[in-house]
């Protein structure tokens, strides 16, 4: 394992978390119960992740640190839903569709289930 590697990824997920706290710093009037800026975060962590993805598969000169900065680090610290869904989209881009819906469902059942399940204990 590269230390330097460890420590990229720590700086990215720093400036992915901050962005984060950030983020949820903004006054939004919400007016319905939907968690808006939650759900602003996890599409613009997959926009930025797709963004990177679709730039190392055409070419753009990317390097492999960065790449870990931005992806496992940044997209990381500011949304693992990123991660998810690049995830799933790679298994269906791969044939690989009944797997992708099967860790969708399971990924929201389960994770959803084991905070109830830790709330009432």
């Amino acid at each position: 394992m590269d230390m330097l590697n460890c420590v990229i990824v720590g700086l990215g997920g720093f400036f992915g978390a901050m962005c984060r706290y950030l983020v949820g710093l903004i006054p939004v009037k919400e007016v319905t119960l939907f968690p808006v800026k939650t759900f602003g975060i996890n599409v613009l962590g997959c926009i930025l992740i797709a963004l990177i993805i679709t730039g190392i598969s055409k070419g753009v000169g990317i390097s492999p640190r960065m790449e870990l900065f931005i992806k496992a680090g940044f997209c990381g610290g500011f949304t693992t839903f990123s991660t998810f869904a690049a995830e799933t989209a790679n298994l269906m881009q791969q044939g690989h569709t009944g797997i992708a819906m099967l860790y969708v469902v399971l990924s929201v059942l389960v994770g959803v289930a084991a905070v109830l399940l830790i709330q009432t204990i």
